[in-house]
């Protein structure tokens, strides 16, 4: 089974946007947000990054779970890992008093290590508010086109266009099977308990592996039949960068260039204690 990745943004001004837009700002946003230390440089990042991101229009309550479960992970992990890390990174600061230890691993919290993990997770949910419309705002036909036009081989691009709808042909293909063994009386008790829940999916794991083995297969013979990778391959979808698309790349590539001038230059602001 074949199911295309949802497309939530309509006629917004994202939407419009030529695709290569919408994959060339994510990455130049890591290149920024990955050389931001000052905490007040990140905060105005994030700002860019969600105004940007509220112009694809995406209705909150389609993507509710995916930012519960980003916001989850980046709180999770830059958290811990940026209070860990930023003990060490703040070592040296005159304002370095311990506030409190970290039980079991002994590891001091401190205003710098606070400050590392803030910016930490900002630097996150920078990245994921412009990541969010490449997966939900480019037409499922586009994907494959947009990553050939920006030159690569028509192999890989397509091979990331069927990336992007493994996910959403695993969740169909498991919501078929979930129906399919209710209707031989299988009905796991309910429960509010995550790992219980994720428990009760055991049952459920061999018949999915193996209808994405088969369906993986399906793909692969309908691509050698039809000659797939033999030879040069055009494309119907004609792709044309716009005068606002210029300008929308345009300002993150110019974002990125002066964080990248700011930091081989030592100009760039070093870890900022609040």
């Amino acid at each position: 089974m074949e199911v295309s990745p949802r497309y939530l943004a309509g006629r917004s001004f994202l939407g419009r946007r030529d695709p290569r837009v919408l994959i060339g700002v994510p990455a130049l946003t890591v290149v920024v947000a990955a050389q931001v230390e000052d905490l007040r440089v990140m905060a105005a990042l994030v700002v860019i990054a969600f105004a940007y991101y509220a112009s694809a229009r995406i209705p909150l309550r389609e993507v509710r779970s995916n930012w519960t479960f980003v916001l989850v992970f980046v709180l999770i992990m830059a958290g811990i890992n940026g209070i860990i890390v930023g003990a060490q990174a703040s070592a040296t600061s005159d304002d370095n008093a311990t506030l409190a230890t970290i039980p079991l691993i002994g590891v001091p919290v401190t205003i710098g290590s606070i400050s590392y993990a803030t910016n930490l997770t900002l630097r996150f949910l920078a990245i994921a508010a412009t990541g969010f419309p490449l997966a939900f705002s480019i037409r499922p036909g586009d994907l494959a086109v947009a990553f050939a036009r920006l030159g690569l081989p028509s192999r890989f691009a397509y091979g990331i266009d069927l990336t992007f709808k493994f996910l959403p042909s695993t969740a169909a293909s498991l919501a078929e099977t979930i129906a399919a063994q209710r209707l031989r009386g299988y009905e796991p008790p309910p429960t509010h308990n995550p790992i219980k829940k994720v428990l009760q999916l055991r049952p459920l794991m061999v018949p999915v592996t193996v209808n994405s083995f088969i369906d993986a297969e399906d793909v692969v013979d309908a691509l050698d039949l039809r000659g797939f990778g033999t030879q040069k391959r055009t494309w119907l979808r004609q792709l044309r960068f716009g005068a606002v698309d210029y300008l929308v790349v345009g300002f993150f590539l110019l974002l990125a260039l002066l964080a990248t001038t700011a930091s081989l230059t030592g100009r760039m602001p070093a870890l900022w204690i609040f």
